[in-house]
């Protein structure tokens, strides 16, 4: 009688193993699929952002935002092609300078961020143009502006090439990525409001 039971123990014993092996490879496939359906579910439940670049009516926040300030706020008249995807006004207390930002995408699809500082410093004008050494002046739309050109840094950034003016108590810094022609009609058309 012990005969018997001793062949079936083994077989026991193996039916036992092969149960769990099936049960470690079952689990594995299950968890796969559980992850699988997470993923799918967080991409189709994500919203995603809509990847076209917003308009602002620079135009418009500026004349709501000139109450916040004494010193003229520029809004220049550009072509149709120019757009503008931000504009605020910000009153930064780390360094005392009242600012109103413009970021203007240009028809070449660049970008050049228009910074009206109201009682601006030097050591403003350094950290808006990132300390770059003044590469000369040019006169356009009657203004001098002082240019500041980066564009042979190896992480220029946003700032490539800068153009900085004085106006009554403004200093305008023109820095971007765009063409010195783009720059040119930005800066012109500051002027001509300006002037």
């Amino acid at each position: 009688m012990t005969m018997p039971d001793q062949e079936a123990a083994p077989t026991v014993a193996e039916r036992r193993a092969a149960r769990r092996a099936n049960q470690t490879t079952f689990n594995l496939v299950l968890a796969l699929l559980a992850s699988l359906g997470i993923v799918l579910f967080l991409v189709v439940v994500v919203v995603r952002p809509d990847m076209e670049p917003k308009t602002v009516d620079y135009q418009q926040v500026g004349v709501d935002a000139q109450s916040g300030v004494d010193e003229p706020l520029a809004a220049p008249d550009l072509p149709a092609e120019w757009t503008a995807n931000r504009a605020e006004l910000v009153a930064d207390p780390a360094d005392g300078v009242v600012r109103w930002e413009i970021g203007f995408l240009t028809p070449d699809g660049e970008y050049i961020g228009l910074v009206q500082g109201v009682d601006a410093n030097p050591s403003w004008v350094a950290d808006q143009v990132r300390s770059a050494p003044a590469a000369g002046t040019e006169r356009i739309g009657g203004l001098t502006w002082a240019a500041y050109d980066r564009r042979d840094v190896d992480d220029p950034g946003n700032v490539e090439y800068a153009l900085v003016t004085t106006s009554g108590a403004s200093t305008i810094v023109l820095g971007g990525t765009a063409s010195d022609e783009e720059f040119a009609v930005l800066a012109a058309a500051i002027a001509k409001e300006l002037s």
